[in-house]
């Protein structure tokens, strides 16, 4: 975490050359006008994916290579743990010239949108006529200081909680639809020999607990305005999510203090659908490509997704959500390629792959007969909610740094006495940065 800070720290500083990379590749960007040529050339693309989430991206790359074979793609591969923004940043800032970038994170996209490192779309997305395969709410999400810089290919619920329908059934638990329900099945679960709720909290998956809560609590809008710090940090609502969520510890949800700050995302994927040694985890949509992919699990049959229960409080309808987008990258040596890869990733092949892999993409030229009953359920929640994106993907990075490290602290000491601490620890640091 202290690497991950010092990077975004010389982000900031180095952000003059950052622009001196883009201004050099500006030379490099063809003029757009009429249908493109199919492209040639090398396509260097930034991919910090992993597991079958990766298998399915070298799978559109692949195909995309076989419409279009004088095009050789080039990935550079990202290793990090945590988060990836750093590694990223640090590629770019080695000079790496790369074309396309996959970003999830709307902070980061106005971070390297402000330091002169994405193109915009606008002219392409026009050219290629994308407003027929996305609605304006996906263009609009990718709109930075009135122009659009991201193409989403993939998105998701992160207010679901996963389940493996074996330890239910062998619990005697049904899936929980309000608040009362959820509690009641911690001593069931634990009786089962499981952990009822599994909290990854070694990196960043522990505060989906906290957003669903504060969106439970206090609505969608309240989450929108926190990001913005129109509201501080150190107010009720937020202790208010935070003394639901002592709750739920005080309740026996949860493993013991080491055990969750040791269990990454992935970790607790594996103890609740692979191992069958936990009842309920909050995460998002790629959850299900892991499942099938990595487990051999079938959708709607050996595992679910539940809402996260209802607390009849007014806000019941609220779901944060992700999405994985493309960005086109200033210094690539191949936008028309680069171009022609985020038309081919919405188009009917390429949209479809996503689908047939247990993903959400929301271009409507994806085949949907091909979704499962769990994306099925998803995307109808998703469809009537009021949604806000990510908390955390929304926060400045050093403050989304300090809000993931002070839920940590949360979980060390729920009290409510160091809850005090940790939200005037947190209106500190936005106090700093806003």
């Amino acid at each position: 975490m202290n690497t991950a800070r010092s990077l975004k720290r010389a982000a900031r500083l180095s952000s003059g050359l950052f622009i001196a990379l883009a201004a050099g590749s500006t030379a490099l960007m063809s003029t757009l006008g009429g249908a493109l040529a199919a492209p040639k050339g090398e396509l260097v693309v930034i991919n910090w994916l992993g597991g079958s989430e990766l298998a399915t991206m070298q799978a559109v790359e692949k195909a995309f290579a076989a419409k279009y074979p004088e095009v050789t793609i080039k990935e550079i591969p990202i290793t990090w743990s945590g988060d990836a923004r750093g590694a990223i940043r640090t590629t770019l800032m080695g000079g790496e010239k790369v074309d396309i970038l996959i970003d999830t994170w709307p902070s980061f996209r106005k971070e390297l949108v402000d330091n002169g490192m994405l193109r915009p779309l606008d002219e392409t997305w026009a050219k290629y006529a994308w407003d027929a395969k996305l609605t304006k709410s996906w263009h609009d999400l990718g709109v930075v200081d009135g122009k659009v810089y991201s193409v989403p290919y993939n998105y998701g619920d992160r207010s679901g909680m996963w389940y493996r329908t074996s330890v239910l059934e062998k619990a005697g638990v049904t899936p929980p639809k309000t608040w009362d329900e959820l509690l009641a099945s911690f001593p069931k679960l634990k009786a089962a020999g499981v952990t009822p709720f599994v909290v990854p909290g070694k990196f960043w998956a522990h505060a989906e607990i906290f957003e669903t809560l504060l969106l439970r609590t206090a609505g969608a809008d309240a989450s929108r305005k926190l990001g913005k710090h129109e509201i501080a940090w150190n107010s009720d609502i937020v202790k208010t999510a935070l003394k639901k969520w002592r709750e739920m510890l005080d309740a026996g949800c949860c493993a013991d203090v080491p055990t969750m700050l040791g269990t990454d995302w992935d970790n607790a994927a594996d103890i609740t659908l692979k191992d069958e040694k936990g009842g309920f985890f909050l995460l998002g949509m790629w959850i299900s490509n892991r499942a099938e992919e990595n487990y051999g699990l079938k959708p709607g049959k050996d595992f679910g997704i539940v809402q996260f229960p209802a607390l009849g409080l007014g806000h019941d309808d609220a779901s944060s959500v992700d999405a994985k987008s493309f960005e086109a990258v200033t210094t690539g040596q191949n936008p028309e390629a680069a171009d022609a890869f985020m038309d081919f990733a919405l188009g009917a092949e390429g949209a479809s792959i996503w689908a047939k892999a247990g993903l959400a993409p929301p271009s409507s030229a994806a085949d949907t007969s091909a979704y499962g009953p769990v994306i099925k359920t998803s995307n109808d929640v998703v469809a009537k909610a009021d949604v806000v994106f990510v908390l955390g993907d929304r926060l400045p990075a050093e403050l989304g740094d300090e809000y993931r490290t002070q839920l940590q602290k949360f979980l060390q000491d729920p009290s409510d006495a160091n809850i005090d601490r940790i939200t005037d620890a947190l209106e500190a640091k936005a106090k700093e940065l806003y």
